[in-house]
């Protein structure tokens, strides 16, 4: 169960390959039908998965958290379209859907997949900060200690649930699967940046853009970005924001299986996120992992478990913050020689930074819930 277009999640994507070795899926979510699953249980995309008419938001606002868990548009479409149905196993994705998960479940056991840190998703909107903080953190404090296994994507956000809410959980990377390719040939006096992701506002993508600008004629950024839900009022900013910049290109997105592909025809992937919450301080995004299977260099805004991961492997360099400027000199430290070899070094982490471990993780938690 995902309020998500499972068919564009990569992380839930990869849950479900591994999935569907022990079993039949069905998957509930926004979208169409995932390739993996057995039958998929479809939601209106036009549902939210939170309250937004009044009556819920009065009762998210009296913090009368247990009333409302169960009365968002997409939790009340699921519960009628499941209807009595018996599973052997139940997977919420993310907080928003442990109760329904739990409801749904009947007694079976449920793995609730916390991704990131729940509590502060996006603490840096005023509305959801004031308004579905206190209700996420009801919801962990309520649901998690009744979870038969907890995943998260790092031991950071792990420690901090064990912390808060007395929960162990199993680390999960948004690690992409193994590719056998090699790094693509650096052309001489140009360094080709790319970054892919979301076009949504807080991702920092104009610091990229602006970072361009002041770099010389050596760089180039190509942008593959999935559009938001806001009617493409983002994308069109970023589009009149580099206008009348040659050196920056905006593509249409790609789909998750042609992405490391594309990403090899460059050289470095390039990420500059605030720290407006905990979960921007402790990120390890999908695409730090598709970087380095696509056998790019990266240069990531600094952050405890990228930064790790970077000097590890001498992976690319990192920015001391994510302005503009600090993404700038840190960018403009590179030479053709430096991008060589962080390529290569990715080439040699490739492996021990691919989902192997991951799904092996994934595979004996859902087994041994099946009692397998």
């Amino acid at each position: 169960m995902s309020f998500s277009d499972i068919s564009a999640d990569s992380r839930v994507l990869r849950q479900l390959d591994v999935l569907a070795g022990l079993g039949e899926v069905t998957t509930l979510g926004y979208g169409d039908k995932p390739a993996a699953a057995a039958e998929h249980v479809a939601i209106d995309v036009a549902l939210p998965s939170l309250p937004q008419a009044f009556p819920g938001v009065a009762l998210l606002a009296l913090r009368r958290h247990d009333a409302v868990e169960l009365r968002a548009p997409a939790v009340r479409r699921a519960l009628r379209l499941v209807g009595a149905r018996r599973f052997d196993l139940v997977v919420a994705n993310e907080a928003r859907a442990m109760a329904v998960a739990h409801r749904v479940a009947q007694g079976a056991p449920v793995l609730a997949d916390m991704h990131e840190w729940a509590p502060e998703e996006r603490t840096h909107v005023r509305s959801w900060r004031l308004l579905v903080k206190p209700f996420m953190a009801h919801q962990c404090g309520k649901y998690l200690p009744k979870m038969s296994a907890v995943t998260v994507v790092n031991d950071s956000i792990g420690a901090m649930y064990e912390t808060q809410f007395g929960v162990r959980t199993h680390t999960v990377r948004n690690a992409s699967a193994f590719r056998e390719l090699t790094p693509s040939e650096v052309t001489p006096g140009r360094i080709r940046l790319v970054h892919s992701g979301g076009a949504v506002p807080g991702r920092n993508i104009e610091a990229l853009v602006k970072a361009v600008r002041m770099l010389d004629e050596r760089f180039t950024l190509d942008l593959y970005l999935v559009p938001a839900r806001d009617g493409g009022r983002y994308l069109a900013g970023l589009r009149a924001l580099i206008a009348d910049e040659p050196r920056v290109t905006l593509h249409p997105p790609v789909p998750t299986t042609e992405l490391v592909d594309t990403l090899n025809a460059y050289d470095v992937g390039i990420y500059s996120l605030p720290r407006l919450t905990p979960n921007h301080w402790l990120m390890l995004p999908n695409k730090m992992f598709d970087f380095v299977q696509a056998r790019l260099g990266v240069v990531f805004a600094s952050a405890p478990e990228t930064d790790r991961l970077i000097t590890e492997h001498d992976l690319g360099a990192i920015a001391p913050d994510a302005t503009a400027r600090a993404l700038r000199d840190t960018l403009a430290a590179l030479t053709e020689e430096r991008v060589r070899a962080i390529k290569h070094n990715a080439g040699r982490a490739a492996k021990a930074l691919s989902s192997i471990e991951d799904s092996a993780t994934t595979r004996e938690v859902a087994a041994n819930l099946l009692g397998r």
